[in-house]
């Protein structure tokens, strides 16, 4: 019976796992029956202009993701109060509503005629800080919820033998629980940067320049056809696969070394 259940789900889990990667290997494959195509999208100077200002943007609002939304993950994993519910399902709405709303929703913020667009001396619309604001948007979820789990997977009796040792609440956060969530933390941060790089809805309400790389994707994709946008498809999926396969290493050579310490 066992080695029947183990065929069953070896045989369910190959059909997802095929349903995912068959269209991403057939991207990449084809590109080796169109080499020029993907030679001359490789040495476009405005192709790799529009990566890295899709990682930097994305970096950015990873940034920002982390410097605010860790308090409040360790609010939320931490403390009960009144409404904790509500700011929960307000923490996880950006994750359920269409995108394209939610780049209206923030064009009606951000936008010049916008609540804070309209009074900001700096620029949202068409700008970095638009793509920047939408990316945030629909990733932050991603990391305040992983950075929570972090935090709550601590046991809180070392927390309690912190503070009745003399150490404030602060310092017990920046030595203990920080430091023990921090795989939580990097998780988070990474999905989130991952979920920044690949959105498009919300950035192209709101900055449909400067392109990043889903926007430029979609503009050739429409203007020129599938084969002139593939190239850069494959591109992106084959830098995006470098960097988590880079990151997978060095998160499994830390796992080893605290294994050995």
């Amino acid at each position: 019976m066992r080695l029947i259940f183990s065929a069953v789900l070896a045989a369910l889990s190959s059909v997802i796992l095929l349903f995912i990667l068959l269209p991403i290997a057939t991207t990449v494959t084809l590109q080796f029956f169109n080499f020029d195509e993907f030679l001359k999208a490789a040495s476009d100077p405005a192709v790799w202009t529009v990566i890295l200002t899709t990682y930097y943007a994305a970096l950015i609002s990873t940034f920002i993701a982390v410097v605010f939304g860790t308090p409040l993950a360790y609010l939320l994993a931490r403390y009960s109060f009144p409404g904790k519910s509500l700011v929960e399902g307000i923490v996880d709405l950006p994750v359920v509503i269409p995108h394209t709303v939610a780049g209206i929703a923030l064009l009606v913020v951000f936008g010049s005629n916008g609540i804070i667009g309209n009074f900001s001396p700096v620029r949202f619309v068409d700008a970095l800080l638009g793509i920047v604001v939408a990316m945030l948007f629909v990733s932050v979820p991603i990391y305040i919820n992983q950075a929570k789990e972090g935090f709550a997977s601590i046991d809180v009796r070392l927390e309690h033998v912190a503070r009745t040792l003399g150490s404030s609440p602060s310092r017990v956060f920046i030595t203990i629980s920080l430091p023990l969530s921090i795989r939580h933390i990097l998780a988070g941060a990474i999905m989130s940067w991952a979920r920044g790089i690949s959105e498009f809805g919300a950035v192209v309400v709101i900055a449909y320049y400067p392109m990043i790389a889903p926007t430029l994707i979609y503009e050739r994709y429409l203007s020129q056809g599938l084969s002139s946008a593939m190239p850069v498809a494959a591109i992106l999926i084959l830098l995006s696969l470098a960097v988590f396969v880079a990151l997978r290493v060095l998160m499994g050579r830390e796992d080893v070394s605290e294994s050995q310490g």
